[in-house]
């Protein structure tokens, strides 16, 4: 049984580029986004710069091997080699898991700024309107909806916000491209938390799911895969000029809650409500795509699986908020989160390139042989920014 099934193409194009954005977009993405920006003031941009090429170049390699083959990633990973497929999947699901308790703290700690409620019980209510949209009658239209008004509406606060906190554009544009300072554990940071693990999946499976898919796709899931890095490097952009002109200020954000503080440090307790918003719209859609793109890494494995995919989706989901609810503080958490689905990154991109060089497994396709040297470039970079990261920082990351 498929969960998602779309007539309309262009409607699922749209809704696979929203899917991918909003499911970056998340606690940890605001988290890291505000604190980076704190440590690095302006060079940070020419991170986030850095980090928008490395994910467009995975995002195009991924999304057009996965649908031009019409099999999911972790098919293709075992016609490559028996049992690949299913170290890809323990992969992304450690990664989904590990992403999701912070999803669903942010889901506490955004109906908490909101109502006051007790974190707790904002992730119990955050949980059943998730497992609400899932077991709807028509999850395809009701998830493609709430990801594109949740993500357009994400994205207008921050644009206000970004106004209000008065950054300095002139430095920020200036350091972008020459920046002082490169930080590589933030470059792998934001690439993990952006198309790292489950993340650079969940467009290209969405697109399975709809029924877009073979050679004759290629040109438009281009076109949505570009999109959803644009997306997702807009808000981040806009959300960076923000905390840039708070810190530029004087203020200091500190360690609890960096996103939430320059919210309101900008625009006082309305834009402390306004990050609520945020911050909820955020985790909640990010709950969604790391849900349901995990599960869709075991749905091939067993007709079982297919068939009880939602009950399977509710337990992921359900036990995401009890790890929370008993984890405590998830801000290291939500960064560690990024580095480590950025070191999953390199092994899962250098599957899908190894599978683009065998045509037979492909339908023939022939993957473009810049794309190729480009994914394979990329792999290398990251896995060298990955050892560096596990080098510098092994205490952090055990």
């Amino acid at each position: 049984m498929k969960l998602f099934r779309s007539p309309a193409t262009g409607g699922a194009l749209t809704g696979a580029a929203f899917l991918m954005a909003t499911s970056a977009i998340g606690p940890g993405f605001l988290t890291q986004t505000a604190k980076f920006t704190e440590e690095l003031s302006a060079n940070f941009g020419f991170i986030i710069l850095i980090s928008v090429l490395l994910d467009i170049g995975v995002q195009l390699n991924i999304w057009r091997i996965v649908t031009a083959s019409n099999q999911r990633a972790q098919d293709l990973a075992n016609n490559l080699l028996p049992g690949l497929g299913y170290f890809l999947a323990l992969l992304i699901a450690l990664g989904g898991i590990v992403f999701n308790v912070g999803n669903m703290a942010g889901c506490g700690l955004g109906l908490e700024v909101l109502t006051g409620m007790n974190t707790q019980a904002g992730a119990v209510i955050s949980c059943v309107f998730a497992l609400l949209i899932f077991w709807s009658k028509d999850a395809s239209k009701v998830v493609d909806t709430i990801v594109k008004l949740l993500g357009l509406l994400m994205i207008g606060l921050t644009i206000y916000i970004a106004f209000v906190s008065r950054p300095p554009l002139a430095e920020a544009i200036h350091k972008t491209f020459l920046p002082d300072t490169i930080e590589v554990m933030k470059i792998v940071t934001l690439v993990g938390g952006t198309v790292g693990g489950y993340i650079s999946f969940a467009g290209a499976h969405r697109l399975l799911d709809a029924g877009v898919s073979g050679r004759s796709a290629i040109k438009d899931v281009s076109k949505s895969a570009v999109s959803g890095i644009l997306v997702t490097s807009l808000m981040r952009f806009i959300l960076f000029l923000a905390a840039l002109g708070v810190v530029w200020h004087g203020a200091t954000l500190g360690n609890q809650n960096p996103a939430g503080e320059v919210f309101r440090i900008a625009a006082g307790r309305a834009g402390y409500l306004f990050f609520g918003i945020v911050l909820w719209c955020a985790a909640i859609t990010s709950v969604i795509g790391a849900s349901y793109t995990s599960v869709s890494f075991w749905k091939t494995f067993h007709p079982a699986i297919a068939k009880h995919e939602k009950i399977i989706i509710s337990f992921f989901i359900v036990c995401s908020t009890l790890v929370f609810m008993v984890s405590g503080n998830p801000v290291t958490l939500l960064i560690l989160a990024g580095a480590f689905n950025g070191i999953i990154l390199p092994v899962a991109l250098a599957v899908i390139l190894i599978v683009a060089a065998k045509p037979q497994l492909l339908n023939q396709y022939k993957h473009p042989l810049w794309l190729q040297v480009t994914g394979w470039l990329i792999v290398a970079i990251m896995t060298w920014m990955s050892w560096a990261t596990i080098r510098n920082n092994m205490g952090e990351l055990l």
